[in-house]
């Protein structure tokens, strides 16, 4: 599986409300994007490779079970993962939660 594949897959098992870079119109959903990658070096090359990015959840709930939801998904999928924020917008009246992700190419 790739990269892409196992991303999409760890969210979409959580729900089917996300997308790729763009924000959907809805009360509640992910949006997730890569934004570089983590190159290990080795032997005058690269000995592995892994994907850095981003998954952004906007949801109305404000203790959304999707939260948990997706951090367990990541873990299953071996996607290392960390939460960095969560605040409520309020010009949006939206709940923001951002994870830093990881996964090996």
């Amino acid at each position: 599986m790739s990269w892409q594949e196992t991303i999409i897959a760890a969210h979409t098992a959580v729900t089917e409300a996300v997308s790729h870079a763009r924000r959907l119109q809805s009360d509640r959903y992910f949006v997730w994007q890569e934004d570089g990658s983590n190159d290990l070096a080795a032997g005058n090359g690269r000995g592995e490779r892994a994907m850095t990015g981003v998954t952004d959840l906007y949801t109305k709930i404000e203790f959304d079970p999707w939260g948990d939801a997706l951090g367990e998904s990541l873990s299953g999928f071996g996607i290392s993962w960390s939460l960095v924020l969560v605040e409520y917008e309020e010009d949006t009246g939206f709940y923001h939660w951002s994870w830093d992700w990881e996964v090996v190419c």
